[in-house]
């Protein structure tokens, strides 16, 4: 596995279509602060983090609406082979704001709105809707 992040991503999108709540991926410090991001805007449920020496994993639940999962798609943008940065006024809204953009900033993980608002830009990691 060459990038994580996507596999998680990946991982969470294909759960959903498959109709399960329950997703676990290996523990990573990134993943687990993704997840509390996502948990905070409301496309994650719960989130937990199991395991106390080596294999530690990442269990969260993903939030249904109308019997299809929240997370219907996902695009990672900033990858091994190409990192991409966008300044604030770079920043544009995901799918006309039915989405979000994950963006690593000097002050931590934010969505767009946030980097928006706080006019920091940084790493342009993923979109998901």
């Amino acid at each position: 596995m060459h990038d994580p992040i996507a596999d998680m991503l990946i991982r969470m999108k294909n759960a959903g279509n498959a109709g399960r709540t329950l997703v676990s991926f290996p523990y990573s410090k990134i993943k687990f602060a993704i997840s509390e991001l996502l948990e905070k805007v409301g496309y994650i449920k719960t989130l937990s983090k199991k395991g106390k020496k080596t294999p530690k994993s990442i269990d969260i639940e993903l939030v249904f609406e109308k019997e299809r999962a929240k997370i219907q798609g996902v695009k990672r943008v900033s990858k091994f082979s190409r990192r991409v940065y966008r300044q604030a006024r770079e920043i544009r809204s995901v799918k006309q704001g039915h989405g979000i953009a994950v963006f690593s900033t000097p002050q931590g993980l934010l969505t767009d709105r946030e980097a928006r608002t706080k006019k920091i830009g940084g790493e342009f990691l993923f979109e998901l809707w």
